[in-house]
């Protein structure tokens, strides 16, 4: 990172700038940071940066005072693996208090300066120093996980796949048959590679649905973590289609499946890095373990129909995400089961007001289609290819992976058709 003039000058988490800035930065591994600031807009960013899902295995502390501070507090204490100095002090004083904080920094230690001297000169002697680097304030939420990344994430390391999670507001309102059309189109529609991961260990249908029966899957996944790679991960994935491999649920009751909050992470990242799109089945269920899901995957798509019971769920998971994603857009929102005949609803643009969000489709009822499909062991875009729910199906599927947009279809939806309304 070269030193900045024209810094950002704001860390605004609606900045649609700096989502974009993000999305490109791979997860920080597990290190200690600390943080030693003068001036509130520097300890603010920080601090911001350390609620964000990239920095959810790194543990960061903030602390007030710069290189004084930071020299007498490790006097009795270690460093930790990166620490981080704003300084307001002109460059010959800058340069005399690093030199009290050499005496007790480990050598194993990366150390930052954030300063307030447009200075190249300074700069150079820094780095002559062994600093790690110089930024100048003020620093920004996105500067800062892009620096740590830089310091930290190998340099040719490969770039991680997208994750994307579909998740029901109820159970029931079909967000498994979405997700494994979505996962299908995907490959049918860019040749690129998905494994579509079926995380409902105990009732999951994905092998159902795709007419499967691999002998292993996700639980062993999931169990040998500690012996997870990609070739183990490959021998666990069943080929549905050229570009589509399933990792699929054992869907038995033989014992139950309590996880820790984590378990999932060593699974995700190993199917990120060997497949640009890995998507998520995930149940309507709520623990420490679908919670940590939801908060570090890219994408989450939320499937629910229009009645008060979805829209409660929806609105409180809208909010709960909110919290956990500060720095991420809102999840994609797909109306399913539309036009039910005698079912009372909730009108499309009532029920998307209270949460904020346009939906990305909105999926009429049409049980016949997708119920021939699902006994046949197929999708809908290969029983039906004609059927307007490709449209929808490849709609979400451009929209989750980043690629351009699909057409529009058409905005009347009738009993059997799927009409398509643009998030933006």
């Amino acid at each position: 990172m070269s030193l900045l003039s024209h810094p950002e000058t704001t860390y605004h988490l609606d900045d649609e700038t700096l989502r974009e800035r993000l999305e490109a930065l791979r997860p920080i591994p597990r290190i200690s940071i600390q943080a030693f600031c003068e001036t509130p807009e520097v300890a603010g960013a920080i601090e911001a940066a350390g609620s964000d899902r990239r920095m959810a295995k790194a543990h960061l502390r903030v602390h007030t005072g710069g290189i004084r501070a930071a020299a007498e507090h490790y006097a009795s204490a270690p460093t930790p693996n990166l620490v981080i100095l704003e300084s307001q002090l002109t460059p010959t004083e800058l340069l005399a208090e690093l030199d009290t904080l050499a005496d007790v920094c480990d050598p194993g230690s990366k150390v930052v300066v954030v300063g307030h001297c447009n200075d190249v000169s300074l700069y150079r002697e820094l780095t002559r120093r062994g600093i790690s680097e110089y930024v100048l304030a003020p620093l920004t939420l996105s500067e800062f996980i892009g620096l740590v990344s830089q310091l930290f994430a190998a340099p040719d390391a490969a770039p991680l796949g997208r994750s994307v999670g579909f998740v029901g507001a109820k159970g029931g309102v079909g967000a498994s048959t979405i997700a494994h059309n979505v996962a299908w189109s995907i490959g049918k529609l860019f040749s690129s590679d998905v494994i579509l991961a079926d995380f409902d260990l105990a009732f999951g249908t994905a092998n159902i649905n795709f007419d499967k029966d691999p002998p292993q899957g996700i639980a062993e996944a999931v169990f040998s973590a500690d012996r997870l790679d990609d070739v183990f991960l490959d021998r666990l994935l069943a080929k549905c289609a050229d570009h589509l491999s399933l990792l699929a649920a054992p869907s038995t009751l033989e014992r139950t499946y309590d996880f820790s909050a984590e378990a999932f992470t060593p699974l995700i990242e190993a199917a990120q890095r060997v497949t640009p799109s890995v998507v998520l089945d995930l149940p309507h269920t709520w623990n420490d373990w679908t919670r940590d899901v939801l908060q570090r995957i890219d994408e989450i798509v939320l499937v629910a129909t229009p009645d008060l019971a979805n829209l409660r769920n929806a609105k409180n998971l809208v909010e709960t995400l909110k919290r956990l994603r500060p720095n991420d857009g809102p999840p994609r929102l797909v109306l399913n089961q539309t036009a039910m005949p005698k079912r009372p609803e909730i009108d499309i643009a009532e029920f998307s007001e209270p949460l904020g969000l346009t939906p990305l489709a909105t999926i009429a009822f049409d049980p016949a289609v997708f119920g021939a499909a699902a006994n046949t062991g197929r999708m809908v875009c290969e029983a039906e290819p004609k059927h307007p729910s490709v449209e929808a199906f490849a709609a979400i599927a451009h929209a989750v992976t980043g690629r351009a947009s699909a057409k529009r279809a058409p905005k009347s939806v009738r009993s059997g058709l799927f009409g398509l309304m643009r998030r933006r």
